[in-house]
């Protein structure tokens, strides 16, 4: 496995690859590698003959007030995960790699990127899309890897590739969950003990929503429980709570599947995100 810190050096070594004919796979991280990092990293092994993945906290979607100083950084161990995880290419550029001086040019997804996430960190998705595309460009890979916790940034990931015709599959794979039902997160290690034993409750109340959804309730309805569930429990500061169509992400206030039920609440500090897809007859996701 090897590891780089630039441009130059990633193509160097992926052209290798590519002169072999083998297949790419990136799974874009910001480190500080978890069980739903290495889920990413197995199912592009299983897909990929070339598996890279990008090490990078991305100062661009930080808002001012947010903990980009703060996020875990623990490149030894992440080199070591990945390499028993199968990885054959680790890219960790440092920032000005990514934007050096001079640097202009800003990636957008209007509309999706607008709700939800977006509506209260107004500059995420443009940092987010921004260095994902520079990623993108730089691999050039058959296929990207990105969970579904994150599902507003999946759509709007997918949205940006197919609208730039970049030739690679953006796949998105099922949220990665600790025994009790908690999304896992990078920053689920923020949380003090008594916010750990109360987080799980995030996904109860989603799972509850989607029920209602299942018997037919509005989005409206949903969104009303699913608040009302979080907003009992003292330690919550709900964000917002949302039902939306998987695809388009627009409201879905009137009954009517398939339906994502998507949710953001602090812990203290600690902003949690997690969401449920809900079919037509069929269990929640």
């Amino acid at each position: 496995m090897d590891v780089v810190t630039t441009v130059l050096e990633a193509r160097a070594s992926l052209s290798t690859a590519r002169a072999q004919g083998q297949t790419v796979g990136l799974v874009p991280t910001m480190g500080a590698l978890h069980a739903a990092h290495l889920a990413l990293i197995e199912a592009a092994r299983r897909r990929d003959d070339f598996v890279v993945i990008s090490i990078f906290v991305n100062p661009t979607q930080f808002g001012p007030a947010e903990d980009y100083e703060l996020y875990p950084r623990a490149l030894e161990r992440d080199v070591e995960l990945a390499e028993k995880a199968g990885v054959d290419l680790i890219f960790a550029p440092p920032p000005q790699e990514i934007y050096p001086e001079g640097f202009a040019t800003s990636v957008s997804v209007t509309g999706l990127a607008e709700g939800l996430c977006g509506r209260s960190r107004p500059g995420h998705f443009p940092g987010v899309t921004t260095v994902v595309a520079k990623l993108l460009n730089i691999v050039q890979p058959d296929r990207a890897y990105f969970g579904e916790k994150d599902y507003q940034q999946l759509v709007v990931i997918k949205r940006l590739a197919a609208d730039l015709n970049m030739p690679v599959e953006i796949i998105g794979l099922p949220t990665v969950r600790e025994s009790d039902g908690l999304a896992v997160s990078t920053r689920n290690q923020y949380l003090s003990t008594e916010q750990r034993a109360v987080a799980p409750r995030l996904y109860q109340a989603l799972q509850s929503g989607a029920g209602l959804a299942q018997q037919g309730g509005s989005g409206t309805e949903v969104e009303q429980a699913v608040r009302e569930a979080l907003e009992g429990e003292a330690l919550f500061d709900v964000e917002y709570v949302e039902a939306v169509h998987p695809n388009s992400l627009a409201a879905r206030g009137e009954a009517g599947l398939p339906m994502v039920v998507a949710a953001a609440a602090y812990l203290g500090n600690t902003r949690l995100i997690d969401n449920i897809r809900v079919e037509e007859g069929s269990g929640n996701a």
